[in-house]
């Protein structure tokens, strides 16, 4: 019963949690993300097609998504601009 108890909190706080990120999140301007979309889940166009979903490679440079802005600096993304190869 104790481990029941315990698992449901466990449970309970990590929704909440959850839910908090994603509040916060979606409050936040978005930005285009560029270098960290994987091949086929890009937002429009670049690189010589015109359409989403489109991407042939995952993490390349010229590739973006619309997300919000700290979640792109989370992922080492390029903010607004193609990410630099250089770094």
């Amino acid at each position: 019963m104790k481990k029941t108890a315990a698992l449901s909190v466990a449970l309970g706080t990590l929704v909440a949690l959850s839910a908090a990120s994603n509040v916060a999140l979606a409050g936040e301007k978005k930005v285009k993300c560029y270098g960290v979309i994987e091949a086929g889940k890009n937002d429009c166009a670049a690189n010589g097609h015109s359409c989403a979903g489109q991407a042939k490679a995952d993490n390349d440079s010229n590739e973006w998504k619309y997300m919000a802005k700290s979640e792109c600096e989370a992922k080492n993304g390029g903010v607004g601009k193609p990410k630099s190869v250089d770094g």
